[in-house]
C-alpha cells in the first residue's frame, strides 16, 4: 500500500527530482548541468564542481543554459524545489531538483570545490 502511495505521489509530484545516484552519474560524465541556487556567498563556500550560481532571490529560469540536461541543487532542497517549479512555469521541461541539497551530498560524501 505504501508502495502504491509512493508512485501515485512520485508521478504527481510537481517539483521532479533527481536520486543521488543518478545526480552522481549525470554528473560524472558530464550529462547534466549543476545550477546552484544558493546566495554567492553560499556557492562560494563550496559547490558541486562544475556547478553555475545562480541565486534564488534572482532567478530567472531564462538565464538557465539550454541544451543538456539540468540539475537545481541548494543547501536543503526547498530552494531549489522553489526554482523547479519556476522551470515548470516557464514551460521548461529539461530540469530536475536535488532535494537532499548540500547537506545530502556532503553527508554522502560527494565532490565539492570552493
Amino acid at each position: 500500500m505504501l508502495s502504491q502511495f509512493l508512485r501515485k505521489f512520485m508521478a504527481t509530484s510537481s517539483t521532479p527530482a533527481i536520486t543521488h545516484e543518478e545526480l552522481l552519474q549525470a554528473h560524472r560524465s558530464g550529462a547534466c548541468t549543476v545550477v546552484d541556487v544558493r546566495e554567492a556567498h553560499e556557492y562560494a563556500g563550496g559547490h558541486i564542481p562544475g556547478a553555475v550560481n545562480h541565486p534564488l532571490s534572482q532567478f530567472d529560469p531564462a538565464r538557465v543554459p539550454r541544451g543538456e540536461r539540468v540539475v537545481l541543487i541548494c543547501r536543503s532542497g526547498a530552494r531549489s524545489a522553489a526554482a523547479m517549479k519556476r522551470m515548470i512555469a516557464a514551460g521548461r521541461q529539461d530540469a530536475q531538483h536535488y532535494p537532499a541539497g548540500m547537506a545530502g551530498w556532503r553527508a554522502r560524501k560527494g565532490l565539492v570545490e570552493k
